[in-house]
């Protein structure tokens, strides 16, 4: 395929239509094809090959396009995701069923996946699952949990059902442009020529700094427009998401406290940009002594990180009820074990991209985010500004999992726009993604938990120290959550729990898919295994015995009179597990003494939707206008869960139509009120319920048009409104109606803020207003020669309240089990060693292997009819569920995540823990 390189235009043939380009000697297929072509459809994960989704077609064969030079596709045909949806009847028919399947969650992968498994049918149009694995292997998934994926290439017959009311599983309603690669990321809004930006950042884990002559190195170099550092900060250079812990600073000054921290940016010609090399930047460095584990962090004389955190302690979360130390030395059996895991990556496939222009004095933000109205108020107070005059635009975002709740790009480009005057643009590498954005917290736990003879629990202690990182991020939600969740979904009565986040040299530990609950649950659920072996009781059924019910208080002291679904969750696993557990003890009797053992294990799981014992409000609007076209404005950010359809759907059943009947408008804090942040299951919820009291609250407006019967049924035809009751047919006149600004002739706005109280100074209180439930069961296959393990099979048993989409909440399920497998078995971020998607290792399609969705409906009082959220704890129960599934197979009892083959061979040796 190598083509030799030409002095003149390149000329190749890109999606059937003849092209030349003057590329540089050496220039990336993917860069020619997305800047000089246009070919935005063409996505930029890595640039090494690793994740994929730059795949295009070459002459027919998939291959990376950041890893192709312009010069070898002289004279050769390229076919990238959009043409081939447009004009290959293969692809036409796989975007299709890739919406029938919900294969595309983010969609960021999803034109990879397109393009490599196109060239697979144009092949073997009948694949089986073994082809499909294989031809897909080079493109990875962070949402998915590719399970959909394989159904989608491999013709599986979907389940779609009903019209696009509540409980009916729709496609997607913004699922056609994510496989043509048509929607636009953080890096596809700016136009080519767009100035670029660079950040300087500090190589070291703690470092002093200081600057050279930065004018005279900026005048000195042609195309370099503006040096940007924390003295062109007009307001506050700090952000945070928790306003007693707002501690990073935008550019650091004077020392940076880890490796990654920006200190600098440099804003220019792309060009010019791209070959500076940070070396060349006028700075001085001095690395200083730095703690980067939390026991020297916390010793005494270690460096502060923040001079009024004592121990470098940032905060403590703390719950207590009834006598824990006195329950434990009562209890006929005690269970206990210290607990570690590390960092984990988010690995979402679009590192952090956007563009920032000055439009009639504004400065307006098209950027990846979770969080649009945080981030608009957050820059707001860099610039000094007041709020009105940021306006933030999100783009498509590619995958967020809560790293992207943070500020990362936002005020850097706002500062470089406001300085150029011109707009600028910014995408991170891979490399410059993992080392400066958040983490999933490293804990170190140490738990004790007892029971009766008779197998119900008695006292539990727990105490975990959480990594957080330089800065606080979302440490203190993490440490305040898992004091409250640390018991998982089972009646303790006599409990004490405390959580500490503490400072080092790393980079910040903030949001990830749990909060800081998926680490708590691998050391209690351990133990429950612990607890039930030595009583001689089966796994499920201590569980069972155990877990909270209605009219039952948590350890904080909560009692829910409904809805508490773990029992049921637990109820629906009890086939599988009896058949799962058989199967596994004939395959081993079939090995004999061979190396190979299969394990089943289960492990619960809860979490409590929304912010913890805060206002936590979602706003949403709705406008209907003269020709009958329903508009409804939702800022929920979807970032591949499926809040855009999901939020519609609610809405559409409130007021009487389908979700197909309804124009959306996006999140744009111009165009939206603020629902919040996408984070902590509460979008289904929180604003899921503000659509629903906007929905009735339009239709009531509508039947008063009328005096309609409540009943009365609503239809939208050629733009007109109908009612029809028992009492006969209405027609609502809306060209009579004078029109808003907007040309809305009705509005309707509903907020809703879910009902929780503060919690004392034991922990004691109300602090969500509903939790969701699940259970798991994890089949693996342990070598015992090779240390390696092998996920067979999950069941998993959710209570969602109400499925609103089933559909998507089997796409929920699966992509969370993925991520907790990744946990369990191979996840772990070690600065300065696994920095880009090589060495940092995620879940290919695979390592996934089938999974089970049992969808438990135990209806919330609180939930929008019913439901409950979700994204979090589809994973809370993975990791441990694979971790006593590894002991069932081989007794190896694992208490440091990820296990790796060279942990787990290292534990059968010495049969000990590990």
């Amino acid at each position: 395929m190598l083509k030799r390189v030409n002095d003149t235009a390149i000329s190749f043939t890109l999606n059937g239509a003849a092209v030349a380009v003057e590329a540089v000697p050496g220039e990336r297929l993917s860069e020619a094809l997305r800047e000089r072509l246009g070919a935005r459809d063409v996505k930029i994960g890595c640039n090494a090959g690793d994740c994929g989704a730059c795949s295009v077609l070459v002459d027919g064969a998939p291959v990376c396009a950041c890893l192709m030079t312009v010069q070898q596709a002289a004279g050769a045909r390229v076919e990238t995701a959009a043409g081939l949806c447009a004009a290959d009847p293969h692809a036409i028919a796989l975007a299709e069923r890739f919406q029938d399947h919900g294969a595309a969650q983010c969609g960021f992968c999803t034109p990879g996946m397109v393009v490599a498994a196109t060239a697979l049918l144009r092949e073997t149009p009948a694949p089986d699952g073994d082809e499909i694995e294989a031809a897909l292997a080079g493109v990875l998934c962070r949402c998915t949990g590719y399970r959909a994926i394989l159904d989608a290439v491999a013709a599986v017959p979907a389940a779609l059902d009903g019209p696009g009311g509540v409980g009916d599983a729709i496609r997607r309603l913004d699922g056609a442009e994510k496989l043509t690669g048509a929607e636009r990321f953080g890096d596809d809004v700016a136009a080519p020529g767009t100035l670029a930006l660079r950040v300087i950042r500090c190589p070291h884990p703690r470092a002093a700094f200081s600057f050279g002559d930065l004018e005279t190195w900026r005048a000195g170099r042609d195309g370099i427009e503006a040096v940007l550092t924390a003295a062109d900060i007009e307001g506050e250079n700090r952000f945070g998401v928790i306003p007693q812990f707002v501690d990073q600073p935008v550019f650091a000054e004077g020392v940076a406290r880890f490796r990654g921290e920006a200190v600098a940016a440099v804003v220019g010609a792309p060009e010019v940009v791209a070959d500076l090399a940070p070396e060349a930047f006028p700075v001085t460095w001095e690395p200083l002594d730095a703690v980067t584990d939390v026991a020297p962090a916390k010793a005494e004389g270690a460096p502060l990180l923040h001079a009024d955190r004592g121990g470098n302690v940032m905060c403590e979360g703390f719950v207590t009820c009834g006598d824990a130390r006195g329950a434990l030395g009562r209890a006929d059996v005690v269970a206990e074990g210290a607990f570690e895991t590390g960092f984990v990556e988010h690995a979402y496939l679009e590192p952090e991209a956007g563009m920032a222009e000055v439009v009639d004095g504004r400065v307006v933000i098209h950027a990846c985010t979770q969080a649009p109205v945080m981030d608009r108020d957050s820059t707001a107070l860099v610039l000094g500004r007041p709020r009105e005059d940021v306006r933030i635009v999100p783009t498509g975002c590619g995958g967020g999992f809560g790293s992207k709740l943070d500020l990362s790009i936002q005020p850097i480009l706002a500062l470089g726009a406001l300085k150029t005057g011109r707009p600028v643009r910014l995408a991170l590498t891979r490399t410059e993604s993992m080392q400066s954005t958040t983490k999933r917290h490293p804990a170190a736990i140490r738990a004790r938990i007892g029971a009766t003879a008779d197998g119900r629990l008695c006292g539990m202690d727990f105490e975990g120290d959480f990594n957080t990182g330089a800065y606080a991020s979302w440490g203190p939600t993490v440490a305040n959550r898992v004091p409250v969740h640390a018991s998982g979904p089972y009646r303790v009565a006599d409990y004490t729990a405390r959580a500490r986040g503490v400072h080092t040299n790393c980079p910040p530990a903030g949001a990830f898919r749990g909060f800081g609950v998926p680490q708590s649950a691998i050391a209690q659920e351990v133990l429950f295994d612990d607890l039930a072996a030595a009583l001689g009781i089966d796994p499920l059924d201590f569980r069972h015995l155990n877990a909270l019910e209605d009219g039952v208080p948590t350890v904080c002291g909560q009692v829910f009179g409904q809805g508490v679904g773990i029992r049921a969750c637990l109820d629906a696993l009890r086939p599988a597990w009896e058949r799962e557990r058989a199967a596994a003890d004939a395959f081993n009797a079939a090995q004999g003494d061979g190396p190979l053992r299969r394990g089943v294990g289960i492990a619960s799981g809860w979490y409590g939707c929304g912010n913890t014992s805060l206002p936590n409000p979602s706003t949403i609007r709705a406008g209907l206008g003269a020709d009958g076209t329903i508009t409804l404005h939702q800022g929920a950010m979807d970032i591949g869960q499926g809040a855009n359809t999901v939020i519609a759907q609610i809405f559409a059943e409130a007021l009487g139509v389908t979700a197909g009947a309804l124009r959306l408008v996006g999140p744009d804090t111009d165009a939206t009120p603020d629902a919040g942040k996408t984070s902590a299951s509460r979008q289904t919820f929180v604003s899921g319920n503000a659509a629903r009291l906007c929905g009735e609250a339009l239709r009531a407006e509508l039947l008063r048009c009328v005096n309609a019967a409540p009943d009365a049924a609503l239809t939208v035809e050629g733009g007109a409104i109908r009612f029809s009751d028992a009492q006969g047919a209405y027609t609502v006149d809306l060209a009579a109606m004078p029109a808003s600004a907007e040309g809305y002739v009705l509005e309707a706005e509903a907020t809703y803020d879910p009902p929780t109280k503060p919690l004392d100074a034991n922990g004691q209180g109300v602090p969500y207003a509903q939790f969701g439930y699940a259970a798991q069961i994890a089949t693996v296959e342990v070598d015992t020669a090779l240390g390696t393990t092998r996920p067979v099979g999950f069941v998993a048993a959710h209570d969602v309240g109400r499925a609103i989409n089933p559909m998507l909440v089997k796409g929920q399920i699966e992509g969370g089990i993925a991520q907790g497998l990744g946990m369990a078995l191979m996840e772990e971020y070690v600065p300065g060693r696994t920095e880009n998607l090589h060495d940092y290792l995620i879940p290919t399609i695979g390592d996934m292997p089938p999974v089970e969705s049992l969808i438990v409906e135990v209806p919330d009082a609180h939930g929008p009819y019913g439901a409950k959220g979700l994204g979090e704890h589809v994973l809370i129960p993975t990791a441990p569920a694979i971790l006593n599934a590894i002991r069932h197979a081989c007794g190896a009892r694992m208490t440091r995540v990820p296990v790796t083959p060279s942990r787990l061979a290292a534990a059968l040796r010495g049969r000990g823990d590990d």
